[in-house]
């Protein structure tokens, strides 16, 4: 055999082991396609929620690469301002804004910096603001001011503060509990995203300081618009039921009782108050309690008279006195009617209750779930304790927080049982939680998710890449095909005749 002959064999055998190699990283990359894994980069945002009792802020932060797709966004950090809520500074606006400092710089230290101008910071003002400006919408526009000036002062993407309504605060929280439990869109064990069944969708129970919120997906049609929102998310409808009830969350209640016991007892003498524990007493003024558009003023009223309460610790005229306040007469006759006359269809499916709802269970030992005639029982013999025996067991509790916690709890039981009409066998589809896959359970998420976008309105198209073994076995065969070629060329120059 000469060796021209030989150099053609040579170089064939090296062309055949170069054209299989290209073949086989031509498989490969074909054959088994998966999720890629890139390096993770976040972005982050930021909400207030500036309640009627207290401002909290909360910051987020999800996946840069799956902005406006299904990245789980995740809590980072929780930080509660001190003082009470921003309606609290009518009288001295700067404050507000001043009371907001100590958190915005928590959040600017937890963000990285080449991150912060990008990151949109929004308050929302709840109850609280609202009836602020029932009474003063010029305060209201100064404190909402001062509060503007402070966050723009800080380099993060300001958004705006303003009132949400109490249908958005409703409707936010029931977005923020069914996408933290991923009730719209489930990623499969096949790789594909899933929607859930409808019956999978959670109602959001919310208990606030100046207001209440329910809603739910029900199962009719919702007879009145007025108590509808929709929303479009990953591709699917939602209609669900929602309704707000200002002056109806627990502080404003509780001073509503006071109102109540004020107008029909003498003042010159210690008020019983049954909702109290025995062996209680609260000094205050007409001004403290009637501070509020939530209670209308005696005659005559005089902010300054003082007037002293005595709890009695009576558990049945505790109770009788909540259901008086709650006016379910109302809604006589009405099969679908929760109280003061608001329609409402009825309540289907499992819920989340959470914010004053949660604490107070929480305190009472009744969370996460507990049976009714549990919580019944268990509410009457918290309220048969006195005062000292209370305090002796929870010395580390406020006082006024401890002094409510019977009259809480009715009103509680009142509002599902009595209102909302949950029974004894729907009472277990309630949880009464604070958190769902580590984050606050509250309007704010949802707030942020949809101002940003991050719930798409369609579903997520389905992408696609290369698991890394098969990337680093394709690319194997490339450079050997490559490499392969070069020798064959190298041979086929160096058998050449000069």
């Amino acid at each position: 055999m000469g060796k021209l002959t030989v150099q053609r064999y040579v170089t064939g055998a090296l062309a055949g082991v170069a054209v299989g190699s290209g073949v086989i990283a031509l498989i490969l990359s074909l054959v088994k396609i998966t999720s890629v894994t890139l390096p993770p980069s976040f972005k982050y945002g930021m909400v207030f929620d500036a309640g009627s009792t207290h401002t909290s802020l909360f910051v987020y932060k999800w996946l840069a690469d799956k902005e406006n797709g299904t990245g789980l966004v995740t809590q980072l950090l929780l930080c509660d301002v001190d003082g009470p809520g921003i309606s609290s500074y009518s009288s001295d606006p700067p404050r507000a804004g001043q009371s907001l400092r100590s958190c915005l710089d928590t959040a600017a230290a937890a963000i990285p910096s080449e991150r912060q101008r990008e990151s949109p910071v929004y308050l929302g003002a709840t109850a609280g603001m609202r009836l602020l400006e029932m009474q003063s919408p010029v305060e209201t526009e100064q404190v909402l001011a001062e509060v503007r000036n402070t966050i723009r002062s800080y380099p993060f993407d300001f958004q705006g503060a303003r009132i949400i309504s109490g249908a958005e605060e409703g409707a936010y929280g029931w977005i923020t509990i069914n996408y933290l439990l991923s009730s719209f869109i489930k990623f499969s064990y096949e790789g594909k995203w899933k929607h859930p069944k409808n019956g999978n969708l959670l109602g959001a129970l919310d208990l606030g300081g100046a207001s209440t919120q329910i809603t739910f997906a029900p199962k009719e049609q919702i007879k009145d618009k007025q108590s509808e929102a929709s929303f479009r998310l990953y591709g699917y409808e939602h209609t669900v039921y929602t309704h707000s009830f200002l002056c109806y969350g627990k502080e404003q209640f509780m001073n509503k009782i006071l109102a109540k016991l004020v107008k029909e007892h003498s003042i010159s003498s210690p008020v019983p108050h049954p909702c109290f524990p025995a062996g209680y007493q609260l000094n205050t003024t007409l001004g403290d309690i009637f501070t509020s558009p939530c209670t209308s003023k005696p005659e005559p009223y005089t902010p300054a008279s003082a007037v002293t309460f005595k709890g009695s610790g009576t558990p049945a005229q505790c109770e009788a006195l909540v259901k008086t306040l709650v006016n379910l007469s109302a809604c006589t006759g009405k099969p679908e009617c929760s109280f003061d006359g608001v329609y409402q269809p009825p309540v289907q499916g499992s819920y989340f209750a959470f914010a004053a709802f949660f604490y107070t269970f929480d305190f009472l030992k009744l969370a996460p779930q507990s049976t009714l005639d549990v919580t019944r029982r268990t509410i009457a013999a918290f309220c048969s304790r006195d005062w000292k025996s209370l305090k002796v067991e929870f010395p580390s509790e406020k006082d006024s927080r401890l002094r409510e916690y019977c009259g809480a709890g009715y009103y509680i039981t009142t509002l599902l049982v009595d209102a909302y009409k949950f029974d004894n066998q729907s009472w277990n589809n309630i949880v009464f939680q604070k958190k769902a896959d580590d984050t606050d359970i509250g309007w704010t998420l949802g707030y942020m998710l949809n101002l940003t976008n991050l719930i798409p309105s369609e579903a997520p198209p389905e992408v696609k890449g290369h698991d890394y073994d098969v990337w680093i076995g394709s690319l194997f065969f490339i450079v050997l095909a490559i490499a392969v070629c070069l020798l064959a060329i190298a041979v086929q120059c160096l058998g050449s005749p000069d």
